[in-house]
């Protein structure tokens, strides 16, 4: 079985120790040869210029392909295409268009006046430019908004018909909601890649918060799995055994790619690769030769 593709994502730092914490992450796991990495955007768009300042650094300094999170959130259009016309005159050449979250305290998306209502019109603004690699948003458990089982695979394909040129999922916890998400989509036409996203489990209690406010499933055998892994002082060995198990699964039902959401603490992320054979790149610009 050949090496699979992998990336990463970070989030942009909100203090100085952060900042510290972020470059030490990406120089832990640039060695692994991402295809790319990807740095957040706030909800309500509350780190757009750390995104920015992330993205330039990471670029700058540990010379990976980045690809800058952009949303339509509190921007009019002409302020969101002007941040991404910086990130092209940088050489930022990917952009995970999405349409954010509400600002704090907001129930529900209200678009900017002035701005994209949503994210297809943020990607066919960004498609026009001819500048970018588009990446979107993809849930394989439904969306707390979604207004219908099939609402998410609809979404989808708007998405790709708007010219996004392939997604990342939100995380889940068994490959076969994946694999049951992946068919429906070839099913509806849906040609374009999509990049399984994995959440490496550092602490179980928040995870499993975390999933029921974004939607994503919790199987009861993971309640009983890190409850004994817990008793056991076996939590962080349970995690890495799990998600290796994920992601071995995806890649043997033919994932060729993996997306980590590194919540920017490497270690977990760089033992679940190690595990899966994934190690340094001979390349010593950090890119998988």
């Amino acid at each position: 079985m050949p090496a699979p593709q992998i990336s990463f994502e970070f989030f942009p730092p909100r203090s100085v120790e952060a900042s510290f914490r972020l470059h030490d992450t990406v120089q832990a796991l640039a060695p692994l040869g991402p295809e790319f990495v990807s740095v957040t955007y706030g909800a309500g768009g509350t780190t757009r210029r750390l995104t920015h300042e992330a993205v330039s650094a990471i670029q700058r300094t540990a010379g990976l392909r980045v690809a800058a999170h952009l949303t339509c959130v509190d921007a009019t259009r002409e302020e969101t295409l002007e941040i991404a016309r910086g990130y092209a005159a940088e050489g930022v050449r990917d952009i995970v268009a999405l349409r954010g979250d509400p600002p704090k305290g907001a129930e529900r998306f209200v678009p900017h006046p002035e701005g994209f209502a949503d994210s297809c019109e943020l990607i066919s603004a960004l498609r026009e430019t001819g500048d970018f690699t588009i990446r979107v948003g993809a849930y394989p458990d439904r969306h707390p908004e979604a207004a219908s089982d099939t609402a998410d695979i609809d979404w989808l394909r708007r998405k790709i018909d708007a010219g996004a040129d392939g997604a990342i999922t939100q995380f889940f916890f068994e490959a076969e909601t994946f694999f049951r998400f992946r068919d429906a989509c070839v099913k509806a036409g849906i040609d374009k890649p999509i990049l399984p996203g994995i959440l490496p489990i550092e602490n179980w209690a928040n995870t499993r918060r975390f999933a029921e406010r974004c939607g994503a499933k919790v199987p009861a055998w993971l309640d009983d799995a890190f409850a004994t892994a817990r008793s056991e002082g076996r939590e962080e060995a349970r995690s890495v055994e799990l998600a290796t198990a994920l992601c071995s699964e995806l890649l043997k039902g033919g994932a060729g790619h993996l997306h980590f959401y590194t919540l920017n603490k490497p270690q977990l992320t760089r033992d679940i690769c190690r595990a899966l054979g994934i190690g340094p790149s001979p390349d010593t610009s950090g890119r998988r030769s």
